[in-house]
């Protein structure tokens, strides 16, 4: 069997849709697994529906050996299957597309690589950067020198790329950083700042960065399993295409980027005229907040005690009656509400996440979004609660009592404290292990012999874990104690039943 390539999709009478050659426009600085089956799929199907006419150049971000990643998708001509999988309106969805907006990958390990980068950095064609180099790449690291071949640091590469295409002469970029911190924009705008002055290059190339490039803030949204590992369902992928395909991707439907911008980069990006969701934003923090509180936020709200009640992943909680209407009763009667975007598009995203939880191709399993679920509870649905009470004058009854799973998944029958973690057992079933902060461990285990009421006082009063004394919500500490009693005498699932 042949791989993937351009001659190899002709042999075969393909008909779908191809972009064979095209002006490099984008650089992005990551080849992994996310951003083709994001960035690279957003520019293609561009492409296709509003005649964009680019290719992305992508660049191995860290140095090191010769990446066996780098090599296949120069082989293979930038040519990779993606398969996008999950529910839409609760219908099972399986789509394939041949991803062809990738021209080239540049290895920065050689210096080729880095000659290469460089002439990217003065073409005329280029006008987008695209990063994605996980949480800890936008960092400023003070060892990084112009002269480096290449600077080790992702924002030293790009303050290269930048002060090169100065000193060309050329026009300022758009920068869209992908990675997941808070105001990845202005954080990386910052570390190209701190190198022009501490590399000497002067007043000129601060005032080219600051006023001729536009760095966004972004927010990316789509579950990315990456590789097919099972070498049975990759054999059956490949002989349906008629291909060996060494890239082959897989992400979910749903996807958004929202990205934080002035009002005419809409219309500059290809997205809008393709008819992705992709919109534009003055400030993209809403949007944070709207995915942390509704996406996390119900997984945080309901899977400890659907664990507790027996269950093993997300899907199998949608099929259950009190688990998904606990889920949507939280969501759209009390974190809804608290949300400053319109209803509407509020509703529309949580209407989406009970489709991509309900994802038949992903086995998401509950223990595995169970980690440090303590630091979880409190930036996901504490601020929710808090907003609630304030809101309304009331305890919300559906995040009352997910605090009290929240404590009942970390004392079901506590076994013992060991390296790996707290040692618990569900309710007539298996144990299962409690992962989370060490101090947060030993808490709980020095608190296993409690009563509910000592119980209770000792954690909502724990500053550390909250931040706050809990106890000061009017009639908080009350109803956790006898939402705790009703999961241990009656079952998780009966609790969150007698909530709706």
């Amino acid at each position: 069997m042949e791989k993937l390539c351009y001659a190899t999709l002709e042999k075969l009478g393909y008909g779908g849709f191809l972009c064979k050659s095209a002006p490099e426009k984008v650089l992005q600085f990551g080849e992994g697994n996310f951003l083709r089956a994001f960035a690279e799929y957003f520019f293609d199907v561009a492409n296709e529906k509003a005649d964009w006419n680019g290719k992305c150049v992508l660049v191995k971000p860290t140095v090191g050996h010769k990446s066996r990643l780098v090599q296949a998708i120069n082989d293979q001509e930038g040519l990779y299957t993606l398969y996008l999988r999950g529910s839409e309106n609760g219908e099972k969805v399986d789509r394939k597309r041949i991803i062809s907006s990738v021209s080239r990958c540049l290895d920065l390990s050689e210096q080729a690589g880095f000659d290469a980068l460089m002439e990217v950095a003065e073409s005329d064609d280029l006008e987008f950067v695209v990063s994605n180099t996980t949480e800890a790449g936008i960092v400023y690291d003070p060892g990084c020198n112009l002269e480096d071949v290449p600077a080790a640091s992702f924002p030293g590469k790009l303050t290269q790329v930048l002060y090169r295409r100065y000193q060309a002469g050329k026009p300022g970029l758009v920068i869209l950083p992908c990675e997941l911190i808070d105001d990845n924009g202005k954080v990386l705008r910052s570390c190209v700042e701190k190198y022009g002055d501490q590399w000497g290059l002067g007043q000129g190339f601060r005032e080219y960065v600051r006023e001729k490039c536009t760095f966004c803030s972004t927010l990316v949204d789509r579950i990315v399993p990456g590789r097919v590992r099972d070498e049975k369902m990759l054999a059956q992928m490949e002989a349906e295409n008629g291909y060996r395909d060494e890239l082959i991707d897989v992400g979910e439907i749903f996807g958004v980027w929202n990205i934080e911008g002035p009002a005419w980069l809409e219309d500059k990006l290809p997205f809008k005229a393709a008819g992705l969701n992709c919109p534009v934003v003055p400030d993209v923090v809403p949007y944070k907040k709207r995915k942390v509180r509704i996406l996390n936020g119900a997984h945080t709200g309901f899977t400890l005690g659907a664990y507790l009640g027996g269950y093993d992943i997300v899907r199998d909680c949608m099929f259950d009656d009190a688990v998904r209407g606990f889920m949507n009763k939280m969501l759209y009667e009390e974190v809804i509400p608290t949300l400053p975007l319109a209803r509407e598009d509020l509703e529309s995203f949580a209407s989406a996440v009970q489709d991509r939880f309900r994802n038949p191709f992903v086995d998401h399993e509950l223990l595995s979004i169970s980690l440090n679920s303590t630091a979880k509870w409190r930036a996901r649905n504490l601020p929710t609660f808090l907003d609630c009470v304030k809101q309304n004058g009331k305890l919300p009854k559906c995040l009352t009592m997910s605090f009290a799973a929240y404590m009942a998944f970390y004392t079901s029958d506590v076994q013992e404290l060991n390296e790996k973690g707290l040692l618990c057992r569900r309710p007539k079933g298996n144990p299962y292990l409690c992962s989370d902060d060490r101090w947060v461990l030993e808490f709980y285990w020095d608190h296993r012999s409690d009563d509910v009421e000592a119980l209770v006082r000792a954690v909502m009063t724990n500053d550390r874990m909250w931040g706050m004394d809990l106890t000061t919500v009017p009639g908080f500490e009350a109803e956790t104690v006898e939402n705790l009693r009703k999961i241990r005498r009656e079952g998780a699932i009966a609790a969150f039943a007698a909530c709706l």
